[in-house]
């Protein structure tokens, strides 16, 4: 079966004033459609390169990525931009949600930007997690925790197939942090989602399906925790 996400080889060179940094060295990732896999690692070591590249923001040095069957690298930039739009969600630390809209109106924003095949229901996706009752606030009327899962929702409303996850309780408490990665788990499972999230956050880990490790730009699995 073909991994809905899959890096190979992939390496990433960029440029620190006269310096070549290497932010990712030939890092090899498969991920399946339903599957949510955790990547950790210090500051630095290249975890935010992971999700640019796979989330095609930004193009590997050399290597490939796939989603699915489609090469990105052999793609237009119009033809890969589309692709991004529909295929691939982002959610962010801060939630990343606009200041003047309300929460459903931010679940209906990638919607706007072009036609979406099969998209979600932007009311009901917002009640599936959680904040249906909070449809008509704006992001000052509401938490961290809040806004991270109206970002969620915004992140699947066009059904994508993969989605990439930026240290999403960064700013959560405990329990917000674990109801936060249980549903990212359960949208991933039961919706077959192939999700990415890159966290510092190792109480949330036993919500993953795998966990992996990056280390100055490499990718490994990660070792088990002690006691």
């Amino acid at each position: 079966m073909t991994a809905a996400l899959r890096l190979d080889e992939v390496t990433l060179v960029h440029s620190d004033g006269d310096e070549a940094v290497t932010a990712l060295d030939r890092v090899d990732l498969a991920v399946d459609a339903g599957e949510l896999v955790a990547v950790v690692g210090p500051s630095g070591a290249g975890k935010s390169s992971l999700l640019a590249v796979a989330g095609a923001l930004a193009p590997p040095t050399s290597g490939s990525v796939h989603l699915g069957d489609v090469a990105l690298g052999d793609l237009p930039p119009r033809a890969l931009t589309a692709l991004r739009r529909q295929h691939v969600g982002f959610v962010f630390q801060s939630g990343n949600l606009v200041p003047a809209l309300t929460s459903l109106d931010q679940v209906r924003l990638p919607l706007t930007f072009g036609r979406v095949a099969d998209p979600r229901d932007p009311a009901e996706l917002l009640a599936r997690v959680g904040m249906d009752h909070k449809a008509a606030s704006r992001p000052h009327q509401l938490s961290g925790g809040e806004r991270q899962r109206v970002g969620i929702a915004r992140a699947l409303v066009t059904r994508p197939k993969v989605l990439l996850v930026d240290e999403p309780t960064a700013a959560l408490d405990r329990q917000r942090s674990q109801e936060v990665v249980e549903l990212l788990a359960r949208e991933a499972h039961e919706h077959g989602v192939a999700a990415v999230m890159v966290t510092h956050d190792h109480d949330v880990l036993h919500h993953c399906d795998r966990v992996l490790e990056m280390v100055d730009g490499r990718l490994e699995v990660a070792a088990p925790a002690a006691g």
